[in-house]
């Protein structure tokens, strides 16, 4: 099942909103603001993921504040350019790295880094330019990247689910490293179906300049709940091999579904702390638990 929201979730996301809201008109907008926002968590079924309010959360923003579209369209853009001009060195340090696949892995977890909801009025470049220069600190070895690399050799089809704008280009570059030693390995991006905070959608695949197929999700959730996103999208899951599932909102949404998926992310908020016991920015590479439960048992 997914990882199910709680106090610690709920909390955090009415402070996020709520502190977003108030500046955008008076207090009486910002209560009522905050009313629906908890309306909406009462109306959210048990054991429901943080991703299922982003709806209800849009359409607050646009009812009581006329906000319609991209609202992190600035940090979005600001993100993918930042990435594009540190593109030549992303690639030196994947070039010279003894294991070219697990350097380029290190890069896209700590790509993971850009997310401006997850991390609001936190997000510093100079901060993700200080981890980049020391990615090779950032220890992901272990059984899980050993099966990885042992899966890439057979696998015929590899989906990377994308998470937020600017660190595609990071899984960019991890799925060009990929290609090169596994060229027979057919690799295909899940972007967004539609805004959802500073999510990769297609156009930010089409600026980055991503060389493979790229399929959406038919949702404006930060997210892949299977049993919301379209046909397409989920038969496109169940038929992989393989899959990488980039940061937070895609693992809440599906851990522990039982297929061949990766998580690759920063841990960047008290419930993941929680549930992964592990400190605030920890990069995480995890196979799905109860996939690896049926190829093991």
């Amino acid at each position: 099942m997914p990882i199910p929201m709680n106090s610690i979730c709920a909390q955090c996301l009415m402070k996020r909103h709520v502190d977003a809201a108030r500046p955008l008109g008076d207090d009486e907008t910002a209560t009522k603001f905050a009313k629906g926002l908890m309306e909406a968590f009462l109306s959210l079924p048990e054991g429901a993921d943080s991703c299922q309010i982003g709806p209800a959360v849009t359409k607050l923003y646009t009812d009581l504040y006329g906000l319609e579209g991209d609202r992190y369209l600035e940090e979005k853009v600001a993100s993918n350019a930042f990435a594009m001009e540190r593109l030549p060195k992303i690639y030196a340090q994947v070039e010279k790295a003894k294991d070219p696949i697990y350097a380029a892995l290190q890069l896209s977890i700590l790509g993971n880094y850009l997310d401006f909801a997850a991390l609001a009025g936190k997000v510093r470049f100079e901060d993700l330019e200080r981890m980049l220069e020391q990615a090779e600190n950032y220890d992901l070895s272990g059984p899980h990247y050993d099966r990885f690399l042992q899966g890439l050799k057979t696998a015929k089809s590899f989906v990377l689910i994308t998470d937020n704008a600017g660190e595609v280009v990071f899984d960019r570059v991890l799925a060009e490293t990929i290609h090169r030693f596994y060229p027979e390995v057919n690799i295909t991006f899940l972007v967004r179906g539609g805004p959802a905070n500073n999510d990769a959608l297609r156009e930010d695949a089409d600026i980055v300049g991503i060389p493979f197929p790229v399929e959406d999700s038919g949702l404006c959730v930060g997210g892949t709940p299977l049993h919301q996103i379209s046909e397409k999208a989920r038969m496109l899951l169940q038929n992989a091999d393989m899959i990488l599932a980039k940061g937070m909102g895609n693992t809440e949404s599906l851990y522990n579904c039982g297929l061949p998926v990766y998580y690759a992310f920063l841990v960047k908020c008290a419930r993941f702390e929680q549930v992964f016991k592990r400190p605030h920015l920890t990069p995480m590479f995890v196979l799905d638990g109860a996939y690896e439960t049926k190829i093991s048992g």
